[in-house]
């Protein structure tokens, strides 16, 4: 069974895997908890306008989404900020603004080609030594910015005026959140593609929380079931034959549904 790790490949999927599960999960659980958990969504829409402008212009599509997504995340702070919309719609303009901008792009250009499928479906299993690094890095800025500020995190997204009363830089916080959000949506795109990206954002958190433990061990469940997932997404992906990508959210889905009827019986 374990001749999976025999092929380099292999190896460097799940070690890139692992760590871009770890990064996008701990971040997912204060998303989730201040009803945000779509912004992956949002800014995985968004980021696509940057990859077809990337392709439509000869620029590295991972560069042109970073911006693309960096842009979009302080848009969508700025409108949360600025406004009276809530996150939901402030998430809901500024994606699909970007999303008309790259089906617009490749109505005109080409169509959509294989290099397009493969940042939209990931391609985890050609995962290049730079993006397994990139990993890495991701997963170490997400632990350090929530270990630096985990009180104040806590602390805005279970009441965000409270927090900004008693004198929390919550803009400091909402922008750094959102900034970082966009580099995981992005760091997580060769792995799992930008359509389930928000998928390792999402699930592992929502799988964590329905646990009802402390903080700290929510935290830990979270980046465990994302990790699990990860794996047994890709023993699947190679021993069935299936694709990676939805393989490993298949995985994470079978973990929720798992603890929450687990719960149920329990009641």
């Amino acid at each position: 069974m374990l001749e999976i790790f025999q092929y380099a490949f292999m190896q460097k999927a799940f070690i890139a895997g692992l760590l871009i599960g770890i990064a996008c999960s701990i971040l997912g659980v204060f998303l989730v908890l201040r009803r945000q958990a779509l912004i992956g969504d949002g800014l995985a829409h968004i980021s696509f306008g940057g990859i077809a402008c990337g392709l439509l212009f000869g620029i590295a599509p991972i560069l042109s989404a970073l911006v693309f997504g960096l842009a979009g995340s302080l848009g969508i702070a700025k409108l949360r900020e600025k406004t009276p919309l809530g996150a939901d719609a402030a998430i809901g303009i500024i994606s699909h603004a970007s999303l008309g901008i790259g089906i617009f792009i490749i109505s005109i250009s080409q169509g959509m080609n294989a290099g397009m499928l493969s940042y939209l479906f990931g391609s985890i299993l050609s995962i290049e030594v730079s993006e397994m690094a990139l990993s890495g890095a991701l997963a170490l800025l997400a632990i350090a910015f929530v270990s630096l500020f985990y009180h104040e995190l806590i602390f805005i997204s279970f009441d965000e005026e409270a927090a900004k009363i008693s004198g929390t830089n919550t803009n400091f916080l909402n922008y750094s959140l959102a900034f970082l959000t966009a580099l995981v949506v992005v760091g997580a795109m060769p792995i799992i593609g930008l359509l389930l990206s928000a998928s390792l954002i999402v699930l592992p958190a929502a799988s964590a929380l329905l646990l009802k433990t402390s903080f700290k061990k929510t935290l830990f469940f979270a980046a465990l079931f994302a990790s699990v997932s990860v794996a047994a997404g890709l023993f699947l992906s190679y021993y069935l034959d299936t694709a990676p990508s939805g393989s490993i959210v298949l995985a994470n889905a079978a973990i929720f549904a798992g603890i929450f009827l687990i719960g149920k019986i329990k009641k």
